[in-house]
């Protein structure tokens, strides 16, 4: 016999789950310094700028 869940307890705790990781990114993001901030940025306008110099023309 299969085992009996309560649907409504299972959507909480999935939801409970999901809250939590994105609460876990934001604190990853939120608790850098301005300056970890602005050198991470300027390393993705950096690859951003790579990979605009190595696409190919009329693509």
């Amino acid at each position: 016999m299969a085992e009996i869940v309560n649907l409504r307890l299972a959507r909480k705790a999935r939801k409970r789950e999901a809250d939590k990781a994105a609460a876990e990114q934001n604190r990853a993001l939120s608790g850098r310094t301005k300056t970890q901030k602005l050198r991470e940025r300027s390393e993705q306008d950096r690859a951003a700028r790579e990979l605009d110099a190595h696409r190919r023309d009329g693509d």
